[in-house]
């Protein structure tokens, strides 16, 4: 079959490996119909991550099952299932906890493992990880359905982590396609203001679409100051999506006294937390990555629902063949998210 590889920094391409098979009884083997590059793909791409020529990509994806092991139970051929973006055995603590992302015999989709930018995935733990969607779904279904398997159930994790609440005041620092998406999720959450602080003037309509309702420039020096003006002082809740030590200061900036920071960008160049700051003002600061598994039965129900779209994150779509052109344009800031067809 074809599968992207990271050769080395910048380089990405398709190449032929190894059908996946059946290798423990909890196996299934799904065939992928749709999947995204993620930005945190990225980090490795720029070389800013390690990884080892030849790791496999992708975690975004959604399929269809095409073989179970002996030991699976709720899943059959046929089924089209959701992915989170890590696999786990549901049964041990930290999953029993709704902390999936830290099961010790989990694991992500990528490196040595399969990866989602394929045109098949052997799944561990088939059970307990993959959802199922009840009837199948169309190609517009399907793009409204493959956020949930990383950015939006991402988003809505920062919210829960930052404790957004109905008629609250919001910060949402990021619009990549995670601070989008949390946007969204802020707005499902029931917040009545939602501040979107980013750096890129072209994403505005698009974040105004997702549920800001004022989209502000990190770069400005005004930003803080209009915003602690109009909330009294600064909002309750902080949802930081960039993982950069500018995002995390702004984030302290912009949080009252009391306040909660949730923090879900993967952390790059973050060199420190003024840790008396958030002791001398009963700050607290959330910070993880994101158990989409926990997430992802009440947002299927949602989108099938037809109460939210996370899909306009996903800003253009392209063949598996073109995934390298699919990088280059998320690396260039050319495309908010990219969806990939095997």
């Amino acid at each position: 079959m074809r599968a992207t590889v990271l050769e080395a920094a910048g380089q990405v391409r398709l190449a032929d490996v190894p059908d996946p098979v059946i290798e423990r009884p909890g196996d299934a083997l799904v065939r992928v119909v749709l999947a995204a590059v993620c930005g945190s793909d990225l980090w490795p791409f720029r070389g800013r991550e390690p990884f080892t020529p030849g790791d496999r990509m992708g975690h975004e994806w959604i399929g269809v099952v095409e073989e179970t092991g002996a030991d699976v139970g709720r899943l059959r051929p046929g089924d089209l299932v959701l992915a989170p973006f890590a696999f786990a055995d549901g049964a041990c603590g930290p999953c029993r906890d709704g902390l999936f992302t830290s099961c010790p015999d989990g694991g992500f989709w990528g490196g040595r493992n399969d990866g989602g930018q394929a045109e098949a995935v052997r799944v561990p733990f088939a059970d307990a990880t993959l959802v199922p969607v009840p009837g199948g779904a169309d190609d517009g279904l399907l793009r409204r359905l493959l956020p949930l398997t990383d950015v939006m159930a991402t988003g809505v994790h920062a919210t829960v982590l930052a404790d957004v609440r109905p008629g609250s005041a919001v910060v949402v620092i990021g619009d990549g396609a995670v601070g989008l998406c949390a946007a969204l999720a802020a707005r499902r959450a029931g917040a009545e203001r939602i501040f979107l602080v980013g750096r890129h003037p072209g994403r505005a309509d698009l974040a105004r679409r997702m549920g800001a309702t004022d989209v502000l420039d990190a770069g400005d020096p005004a930003t803080a100051a209009f915003v602690r003006e109009e909330t009294g002082g600064g909002v309750r809740g902080v949802v930081e999506c960039a993982g950069t030590q500018s995002a995390l200061d702004l984030a302290l900036d912009l949080v009252r006294p009391g306040g909660v920071i949730g923090s879900v960008g993967v952390p790059n160049g973050v060199d420190g937390v003024d840790l008396y700051r958030l002791f001398r003002q009963n700050i607290a600061l959330h910070a993880g990555v994101a158990p989409v598994r926990r997430y992802l039965e009440p947002l299927l129900k949602e989108v099938l629902a037809g109460r939210f779209d996370p899909s306009p994150v996903l800003s253009a779509e392209l063949p598996l063949r073109d995934v390298a052109h699919a990088y280059r344009a998320m690396d260039a800031r050319q495309a908010v998210k990219v969806a990939v067809r095997p």
